[in-house]
């Protein structure tokens, strides 16, 4: 069984991209790995010094984790603020990542693009942070994006410095997950690009039925095929990505076919697209929901999670020590 590492920034809800491309893999790994599945509310800092509501924030991406599946009897769940000794572990680790090095990562390049105003030390040492999260539970394998792909190879080479540095054999260099299927990318509604929450072309797993047809009905399109058998524009080829992983066959299969004859009505397309993401988020928008409304049921995943994932990084944390050469006197 090997150890699994993954978080999530607090500032993000779920949505359909990040559902089917990962979070429903989570929820089938679970029961084959020890999984750890953390908010990042450290890392949601980065780019949000001053969060509106925090708390309201964790609670709510807490509450999707859980609806989706994440069994917190199975998987460890936890807060990252919950678990002081990560930030310890981002402090010695700190202490041997170089400032060259770090500013050649493409996230911290593309993150000071976005945010000229802040560019801050945790924007620099984000993939330190990062680093600490997984290798603080000595983890063998971790879900990542390819907008991730490079942190987690500085996260194989701070696990390899620390070996090297100390002469030991103590951390794993983890290597990315293979769900062992392929994985699908859900576009977001804009034409273009990946579902996200910071490029607002995303329909969440929370969202209400009418926001959900607000934000189909407005999804880009274009002028529509002019005769039979014209190719697909990058527009329409998005929606029906989004329609292949949400529809039922059958309906994919009628909308094809009217592209194909040049008889399609964006429209018919885009109603019947809502109805069938509002079919499919409907029981996961339930269990949120029900979840939200139960604070002892959210309390105590929190406190058990904590003292799971703080058993594991302590234990990580005195060794580490050990073989830096702190001492007990």
């Amino acid at each position: 069984m090997e150890t699994v590492v993954s978080g999530i920034r607090s500032t993000g809800n779920l949505h359909l991209g990040n559902y089917f491309g990962a979070v429903r893999n989570f929820v089938k790994m679970q029961h084959e790995n020890n999984c750890y599945f953390f908010i990042a509310d450290y890392h949601s800092l980065t780019t949000h010094p001053k969060p509106d509501d925090i708390h309201g924030n964790i609670r709510q991406v807490l509450a999707e984790y859980l609806a989706c599946g994440i069994d917190p009897e199975v998987s460890t769940v936890f807060i990252q603020s919950d678990v002081p000794e990560v930030t310890e572990l981002y402090l010695l680790l700190n202490m041997n990542a170089y400032v060259g090095e770090l500013e050649r990562t493409t996230s911290f390049k593309e993150k000071i693009r976005k945010h000229p105003d802040n560019i801050n030390a945790g924007l620099l040492t984000y993939p330190v942070l990062m680093a600490a999260d997984i290798i603080i539970h000595k983890a063998n394998k971790v879900p990542v994006g390819k907008d991730q792909e490079q942190n987690l190879e500085m996260t194989r080479r701070f696990a390899r410095r620390f070996n090297t540095i100390y002469g030991v054999d103590y951390f794993p260099e983890p290597d990315a997950y293979n769900f062992g299927m392929e994985l699908i990318k859900i576009p977001g509604l804009d034409g273009t690009g990946k579902m996200g929450k910071s490029e607002g072309n995303g329909v969440f797993l929370a969202d209400r039925p009418e926001d959900i047809r607000k934000k189909v009905m407005k999804a880009v399109t274009d002028t529509g095929p002019t005769a039979p058998g014209q190719e697909v524009t990058e527009p329409i080829r998005n929606l029906f990505t989004i329609m292949k992983a949400v529809s039922s066959p059958d309906t994919l299969a009628h909308f094809t076919e009217k592209y194909a004859t040049a008889e399609i009505r964006y429209g018919d397309l885009k109603k019947q697209l809502a109805e069938d993401i509002i079919r499919f988020t409907d029981p996961v928008r339930t269990r949120i929901n029900a979840i939200l409304n139960d604070d002892a049921y959210l309390a105590r995943v929190v406190k058990d999670g904590a003292e799971k994932a703080r058993a594991s990084a302590a234990k990580t944390i005195r060794e580490v020590r050990e073989i830096i050469g702190y001492r007990s006197f």
